[in-house]
């Protein structure tokens, strides 16, 4: 699957970051690409210098935007809008991929070198037996690839564009150079474009410049030689976090700055946390299959065997040893999961991300939408003293209505409350940010010009120097301070929101800054009721049943969050605020997150460090957050969860989205995760177990032996069968026991259980060869069936024991796992026992023999079932994997 997913023009998996400027090796790769703007690198040059009209002009459009069908013209000039879409193989392409993995390719020189000496039935069914994998390889992962693209096409972003005169919503990847695109506050800018309307227009560009300020944008045009200063200008993959706009579409996909930054990185793609599990357990079977290889050839050559025989012998036992369809059951289990957890309202947008959700053991989440109904009702507003006032409402909803962008909830209660159309005329504003935590407007009402300021108390508070009673203005003094901010207090006890209101005259004043806000009268404040969701106590108590412990980091006051905790369930024992973390050190808040459930009045990138504190402490973490503010959290979390309806940002950084803003759905996707993590874990215990009995088997056999165990043949086609039983696994059910704690990677737990349920294996194996030479004397023929039926039994069936870690009569596996089961052991015995195994060199035994061995494997299937039960979890992992996190994922 890929690991890239490209949403846009922005590369968000790779490239995308909110909190620093792009860098590899230490270099700045915004500079080398500005550069290369700069001194025309791309065909379009410095785009933003040159005025709208002759940017109109050159790229064939107008301010009404293009028409459908010359839209849809141009995505065949221009290709889609992907900064660096991954072009899909081609079936010719996916058989050379695998024909060029080195065990397939030593295989069919085995193959080769068979029929070149005349041994052509064994160079046939080499070619067959490679043949049938790779068909199977393919045709399933197929079907995963349709599954996932289906799945990423529920929650694709759009833009608002103007076609045939009409704003519509367009899927970003069909924007072409010349559209016409309506940005608001939250929008994830899709291209590089420059600025045709702007109403306080802001956009953050600190992904690509490392500012962490937001930048002013206006109409130009600019004389900036650097994409940096270019005021008129956006680009792909910069937040507008305030205002709104209107852009013309200059550069698209790969031709953007940002898309030029994706494409230089796209060969430096980390693996995620399950990709490199997935190495480690490849590191642990290349191990053991040299091992063995080299044991055999070593000892075939010594006891002076054919070279040939014993070079054959030695890779279909390497090919044995190798999982092939390992890159298969995962691809099949994960899309299944994914299918599976989009039934539940959680749409995966990677298919490891399936793993991550598993693996998770804290969630931090935001409170608005989550754990509150996100209904915001304007509650009241009152004065300093608390007494209801029409004039808080008044003002507030001036700057409610009257700011530019997307409106807050809390704006729309207000104009709510606040019927008809504002009395006053916009002059200027300084709009929200995340930093400040407040919005001002200057509005001129009646001939009179007043800043009307909005925000959090003590965000207002910090710049007002008096307070309004009735018509009287008098002096914030300390006792004034602390009696406001106990009135504030008690509301938020109650769980109510506040914001507080402020105004000062501004005679003269034409423009408005941030710098503006300063000596201004706090007038009352608006308190907003959030009813806590029904189900969200219900959510919190299934996660922790799961192992997965619940913080909430806010934005809010400490005691707005604490009633909210209170009563979803989670501690209140303490609370750490913004002003707390910011007099910590990295390793003093990975103390105190271990064991503090609430963070209030958090920034942005305070949510990260409590994030990367726990990530610190050995904790896979989660995040669910829906805002522009949520969105490095929400990237830095091992789980990055947004959902649906949320900005731009917040989805384009998530890996999952929940279809409904509910933690049952979450809670539901944690279970469905670790329920695919359980059943790939099945096939690898067998990968590393069975397989590795019967091959060590084979290994001392063909040395005591005058003649091999088993024909190189033989060997394949007990792979082959072997691996076609097991691709029921993907649909198998899973106990509840397996979905109640975190898993994670654990290769000591794979190692362990190698270790014993291996020589298990082999010792019944060795029961069988000395029984059959011992007891009966049996030929080549006799001897290989005989042990062919033995071998293909016990690993096949062994799979009904160590699928649970329950008593193998009570967890009843899924039908298709029987099926593929039952009907590769049919084909075993029926190629073994009938005329037409002649061909792979069988010979039906006597029925002695054949009741020998059907005891055998009998005794080898109770012993691995006492075996299970004596060590229980240790074996099988669900305990041990608790404390076994996955390895950390680089974001």
């Amino acid at each position: 699957m890929s690991k890239i997913l490209v949403l846009g023009s922005v590369n968000v998996d790779r490239v995308w970051r909110l909190d620093r400027p792009l860098r590899v090796g230490g270099r700045n790769l915004f500079g080398a690409v500005e550069r290369r703007i700069g001194g025309g690198g791309f065909t379009t040059g410095a785009f933003w210098s040159g005025s709208l009209d002759a940017a109109y002009e050159r790229l064939g459009a107008t301010a009404s935007g293009l028409t459908a069908a010359e839209a849809a013209r141009r995505i065949g000039v221009f290709g889609a809008n992907e900064a660096h879409a991954k072009a899909r193989k081609g079936l010719v392409a996916k058989v050379l991929k695998r024909l060029s993995q080195p065990l397939v390719a030593l295989l069919l020189i085995a193959g080769v070198v068979s029929g070149s000496v005349g041994d052509l039935a064994s160079s046939a069914i080499i070619a067959a037996v490679v043949a049938l994998s790779i068909a199977l390889e393919i045709w399933q992962e197929h079907k995963a690839q349709a599954a996932s693209d289906a799945l990423q096409r529920s929650v694709a972003l759009t833009a608002t564009a103007l076609r045939d005169g009409a704003l519509v919503q367009v899927p970003v990847d069909r924007l072409v150079p010349g559209d016409v695109v309506e940005l608001r506050t939250g929008d994830l800018t899709p291209a590089d474009g420059l600025v045709i309307e702007a109403r306080a227009l802001r956009a953050d560009e600190a992904a690509l410049t490392g500012e962490p300020y937001p930048v002013d944008k206006r109409p130009g045009p600019s004389a900036a030689v650097s994409p940096s200063d270019a005021f008129d200008a956006l680009f792909a993959g910069s937040i507008v976090v305030g205002g709104c706009g209107r852009m013309l579409v200059a550069r698209t996909g790969a031709s953007t700055l940002f898309g030029g930054l994706a494409v230089a990185l796209s060969a430096d793609e980390p693996p995620t946390a399950f990709e490199r599990g997935l190495d480690d357990l490849g590191r642990l079977i290349i191990k053991l299959t040299l091992f063995l290889a080299l044991f055999v050839v070593l000892a075939q050559i010594a006891s002076h065997r054919p070279a040939l025989d014993a070079f054959l012998f030695a890779l279909a036992l390497a090919v044995g040893m190798t999982p092939e369809l390992l890159p298969m059951v995962t691809t099949v289990t994960l899309a299944r999961g994914a299918v599976r957890m989009a039934k539940r309202g959680v749409v995966a947008k990677k298919l490891s991300a399936i793993h991550d959700l598993g693996a998770m053991d804290v969630l931090c989440t935001d409170k608005t939408g989550t754990l509150t109904e996100a209904r915001i009702a304007l509650a009241s507003c009152v004065d300093i003293d608390g007494a209801t006032s029409s004039h808080v409402l008044d003002l507030a909803a001036l700057n409610a209505r009257l700011t530019a962008g997307t409106r807050s909830t809390l704006d729309e209660a207000i104009a709510s409350a606040a019927p008809g159309a504002p009395d006053a005329t916009l002059i200027a504003e300084a709009p929200f940010d995340f930093e400040r935590r407040r919005s001002s407007v200057l509005v001129d009402r009646r001939g009179e010009r007043t800043i009307v300021t909005k925000g959090a108390p003590e965000a207002v508070l910090a710049v007002c120097g008096d307070v309004v009673r009735g018509e009287t203005v008098s002096p914030l003094d300390d006792v004034e301070r602390r009696r406001i901010l106990a009135l504030v207090d008690a509301k938020a006890a109650e769980g109510l929101r506040c914001l507080a209101v402020a105004k000062r005259a501004a005679a003269g004043v034409n423009a408005l800054s941030a710098d503006d806000e300063h000596d201004l009268a706090l007038v009352g404040f608006c308190f907003f009721a959030d009813p806590i969701k029904a189900s969200a106590p219900h959510a919190v108590a299934r996660l922790a049943a799961q192992g997965v412990r619940v913080k909430i980091l806010s934005g809010d006051a400490a005691a707005v969050v604490a009633h909210v905790a209170r009563g979803v369930g989670v501690e209140t024992t303490a609370v750490l605020t913004g002003q707390d973390l910011a007099a910590m050190t990295d390793a003093a808040l990975a103390v105190q997150a271990r064991d503090v459930d609430l963070f209030a009045r958090l920034a942005p990138h305070q949510k990260v460090r409590v994030i990367r504190a726990l990530s610190a402490g050995g904790s896979t973490v989660g995040f669910v957050g829906d805002g522009i503010n949520d969105a490095p959290a929400i990237k830095a979390a091992d789980a990055g969860v947004s959902v649906e309806g949320a900005t731009d940002v917040a989805r384009a950084a998530a890996d999952l989205i929940l279809l409904r803003p509910d933690l049952g759905v979450l809670s539901d996707g944690v279970a469905e995760g670790r329920r695919t993590h359980a059943n790939i874990l099945k096939y690898v215990r067998m990968a590393t177990s069975s397989n590795f009995g019967n091959m060590v088997s084979m290994a001392i056999a063909s040395v005591a032996l005058p003649f091999l165990p088993l024909a190189p043949v033989q060997v394949l086609l007990n792979n082959l069968l072997y691996d076609v039983s097991e691709a029921g696994i993907p649909f198998d059910r899973v106990d509840d026991s397996e979905t109640r704690e975190p898993h994670g990677w654990d290769i000591r737990q794979i190692y362990l259980f190698t270790l014993v349920m291996g020589p298990l294996s082999s010792a019944f194996d060795i029961a069988a060869f000395v029984i059959l030479r011992l007891a009966f004397d049996a030929g080549v023929q006799t001897f290989q069936t005989a042990w062919f039926l033995e071998s293909m039994v016990t690993q096949i069936l062994v799979v009904f024991v160590i699928r649970s870690a329950r008593p193998v009569w009570a967890s009843r596996p899924h039908r298709l796992l029987v099926a593929s089961s039952l009907g590769a052991l049919a084909t075993a015995c029926v190629l073994a026992l009938t005329p037409a195994g002649a061909v792979f060199g069988f010979a039906a035994p006597p029925a002695a023999v054949l009741a020998t061995m059907l005891a055998v494997s009998s005794g080898y299937l109770i012993a691995a079932e006492l075996v299970k039960q004596r060590l229980g979890q240790r074996l099988l992992g669900a305990r041990g994997a608790r404390r076994a996190r996955a390895p950390r994922r680089r974001r």
